[in-house]
């Protein structure tokens, strides 16, 4: 293979959006349009995107995002959330001294995050 058919199999290859301007801006050069080269030449990336997509006929759907179903959280008063600490605090203990240091850990970055809401609600 010769070096040209190489580069045109690389780029034929790689996908639109992982080319740079430079490539972009050939392959929209070898689109026949009107002032080809005076507008590819002044335009920027998402431009030469669109420009060679709509020549190619791309359709420049993006898929569309699921939506996780949550629970509605329902707010916490400050008492209950004391108590919640004082008993993550007893069990945080109870690990601490079945040595098991992952767990602490995950104990400690909860009861941490519960003691911010309860400065939040004051």
């Amino acid at each position: 293979m010769t070096e040209d058919t190489k580069k045109k199999s690389q780029k034929e290859e790689k996908p639109l959006d992982k080319m740079t301007v430079k490539e972009l801006k050939e392959i929209a050069m070898a689109i026949p349009h009107d002032h080809t080269e005076i507008a590819v030449s002044d335009m920027k990336k998402d431009q030469l995107l669109s420009f060679i997509k709509e020549a190619q006929g791309i359709s420049d759907e993006k898929p569309e995002k699921k939506v996780k179903k949550t629970a509605e959280k329902i707010p916490l008063s400050k008492g209950e959330i004391k108590a919640k600490i004082k008993d993550l605090q007893k069990e945080k203990q109870a690990v601490r001294n079945q040595n098991d240091e992952k767990l602490v850990r995950a104990l400690r970055r909860r009861i941490s995050r519960l003691k911010k809401m309860s400065r939040k609600i004051a």
